[in-house]
């Protein structure tokens, strides 16, 4: 069964980056949809950017818009979350999903753990 890993997270100052990974050891990400999610303490989760495997098409919730920039390498089965400009409201733990389906408001049929973001001073 496709599982995903996500990596890259941490503690982060206000302004600053990160970049996360979502890697699929042993599997081919190359034909399916890839989004990520976050999920901050007492809050529902929220998908944030998805990448179509064609084109490759992306979309972005309007929270992280110009800010983050999701890509993928299907060469090496990994996706990336590209954060600039974090900001203490993006603390968060961070998920990685795949479907069969694009978009940010479809089911994703393989889950990652997750990586915890903090964004502080």
């Amino acid at each position: 069964q496709l599982k995903l890993v996500e990596s890259g997270g941490g503690l982060v100052q206000p302004g600053g980056s990160l970049r996360l990974s979502c890697a699929a050891p042993g599997f081919s990400l190359e034909h399916y949809a890839v989004a990520w999610f976050r999920q901050a303490p007492g809050k529902e989760r929220e998908s944030i950017a998805c990448i179509d495997w064609r084109d490759p098409s992306t979309y972005y919730a309007g929270s992280v818009k110009g800010r983050f920039y999701i890509s993928r390498v299907n060469a090496i089965n990994t996706v990336y979350l590209h954060m600039n400009s974090l900001i203490p409201e993006d603390t968060a733990v961070y998920y990685c999903a795949a479907g069969e389906d694009y978009g940010l408001d479809v089911p994703y049929d393989y889950w990652g753990q997750g990586t915890q973001v903090t964004v502080s001073s």
